[in-house]
């Protein structure tokens, strides 16, 4: 494992060429998955959401699966695999579960603009135990960030006209929590092990989880009637957020650590508005507004 020192300030002259591509995987890593909030929320109005969530868990896995197979020659021990499903059944099961009930209770811009504040609680967890540091100015951005989240949750809860809901709003909080401590406890694999079987078998862990509490809805769900925009969305969420973001992902993480990664989820926020606005009519609100401008302020002074 990295020490906490190179984590929180990696040798600029090594990385600086390597960044830029990586920066760039990144963003489009933020734009898959700011477009896959207003995808998910259309599908989960006609699929009950987790049985929405286990099929399209389920095709992730299949497919990092059989990538990893044909791709990479590297075989991970038992022990790893085993450590990898049960970090994945949190990172990729409860976060998961928070994360589309959360999304069914609330807009999906909301959604969007709340879960940026993720770096916070990555920093967090990784200061608790002892494998990241954040200097004051990264904390001044962190700052600002959630004052950002704290703005979208009361102004959104208390201007709402029903589609922002407290409950929906808790389960967000609860999944970024879940997921802060998933990015810290995954760092050593993805510094041994490609990424394809580090996506692979901590998504297989995920899958595991929601599937079992999906069943009802996954037995009760007519899928015959399920048109075919629906199912196209269920392939977005999963081939589209769940492999070709999360490779990013891991890429990501084991070149320039957890919680600069993170910071990109901060680009989400105006991309998922956007399309939220165009795709689903939700027209953002002045709190949501200043919400995301304060994210957008605090991730320009973490980055610099």
């Amino acid at each position: 494992m990295a020490s906490s020192a190179s984590l929180a300030s990696p040798d600029r002259a090594a990385t600086r060429s390597g960044d830029f591509s990586t920066d760039a995987l990144l963003v489009l890593m933020a734009v898959i998955w700011a477009v896959n909030y207003s995808v998910a929320k259309y599908g989960t109005r006609t699929v009950p959401p987790l049985a929405y969530n286990a099929v399209r868990i389920v095709m992730a896995v299949v497919a990092l699966l059989a990538i990893g197979y044909l791709w990479s020659h590297e075989r991970p021990a038992r022990r790893d695999i085993l450590a990898l499903l049960a970090i994945g059944a949190l990172g990729n099961g409860v976060y998961q579960f928070c994360f589309i009930e959360g999304l069914a209770r609330s807009r999906a811009g909301t959604v969007a603009l709340m879960l940026a504040g993720s770096p916070a609680f990555v920093a967090l967890v990784g200061r608790m135990l002892r494998v990241e540091r954040v200097g004051a100015r990264g904390w001044s951005g962190i700052g600002l960030q959630l004052l950002g989240i704290a703005s979208v949750v009361f102004g959104s809860i208390a201007h709402s006209t029903g589609d922002d809901t407290l409950l929906g709003s808790g389960l967000i909080v609860a999944g970024s929590v879940c997921w802060a401590f998933f990015a810290v406890l995954i760092k050593p694999y993805t510094e041994r092990l490609s990424g394809i079987n580090v996506g692979a078998y901590s998504l297989a862990g995920g899958a595991l989880f929601v599937t079992a509490i999906g069943i009802p809805s996954l037995v009760t769900t007519d899928w015959r009637a399920v048109s075919g925009p629906v199912w196209a969305a269920i392939v977005y969420s999963g081939i589209g957020a769940l492999v070709a973001g999360n490779l990013i992902w891991y890429h990501g993480v084991s070149r320039i650590g957890p919680t600069r990664v993170s910071m990109f989820s901060n680009l989400q926020p105006l991309v998922a508005l956007a399309v939220a606005w165009i795709a689903l009519g939700e027209v953002p609100t002045v709190w949501q507004g200043l919400g995301a401008g304060s994210i957008m302020t605090g991730l320009l002074i973490t980055r610099t």
